[in-house]
């Protein structure tokens, strides 16, 4: 029994994780008649967390759907900004501290796994905690038990902010988190972190906040121009800081 033909058309984003010679208008492949609509697109290379709607000959489908004989599918990327009926919070594997360190720079809740814990751990971790797990590993992304996810498309790390914050427009509220372990910021006194201050910095700076989870200190020091300017950009882009 001949297997069914049906056709495919990929919107031009999904073209990075399909094979060269699979970057067409439309793509022919031959099914098996009774693989998913999610398993086909999933076995040309494109993780389900990309994926928008998904339509048969022009109707809405979802990933259930088993295609039929000639039909012609489309599948389009996720909606950006993608919608949520809560403000995300991140969970970024071993590959991503750089992403983590200026996600937390700008008060966006984003948890960050080093050393690496394993594919299983990081995917329970993302539905026992709900946050969507940042990767560029289309495998970590297939795992069923995760929450939600999204592929970073770049490997630089200011196009990774800019790839995160245009998909899930998360509030900004920018100097409110601890780089090093995510916790919220808090004003203190100088004598309460003088521990950790060198004399120079004790005499050339009054204001400092602090951790109130791990308790690193923190105040305006001499990288404090470089990390405005990463916050200055994005609030430019994507919106105001949000006030408390």
């Amino acid at each position: 029994m001949e297997r069914p033909e049906i056709w495919l058309s990929f919107a031009p984003d999904l073209h990075v994780f399909l094979a060269a010679g699979r970057r067409s208008e439309r793509i022919a492949l031959r099914t098996d008649g009774v693989a998913t609509l999610g398993h086909v697109v999933e076995s040309l290379g494109v993780p389900l967390t990309e994926v928008g709607t998904l339509l048969a000959d022009g109707r809405q489908v979802g990933g259930s759907h088993v295609p039929a004989a000639g039909e012609l599918i489309s599948v389009r990327a996720v909606r950006r900004p993608q919608p949520s009926a809560e403000p995300p919070r991140f969970l970024l594997d071993v590959h991503l501290g750089t992403l983590a360190r200026r996600l937390r720079l700008l008060g966006i809740d984003a948890a960050y796994e080093n050393p690496d814990i394993g594919d299983a751990a990081l995917a329970a971790r993302s539905a026992a905690e709900r946050r969507v797990l940042l990767s560029r590993d289309r495998g970590l992304l297939r795992r069923r038990e995760l929450w939600a996810g999204a592929y970073v498309y770049s490997h630089r790390p200011a196009e990774q902010l800019r790839d995160v914050l245009s998909r899930f427009a998360p509030p900004l509220a920018p100097w409110s988190r601890c780089t090093t372990c995510n916790g919220t910021l808090r004003d203190v006194a100088k004598t309460s972190v003088r521990d950790q201050l060198r004399d120079g910095t004790e005499r050339s700076y009054d204001a400092f906040a602090q951790c109130v989870d791990c308790g690193q200190a923190y105040w305006r020091g001499a990288h404090h121009a470089s990390l405005e300017a990463i916050v200055a950009d994005a609030v430019r882009e994507f919106g105001s800081p949000v006030v408390a």
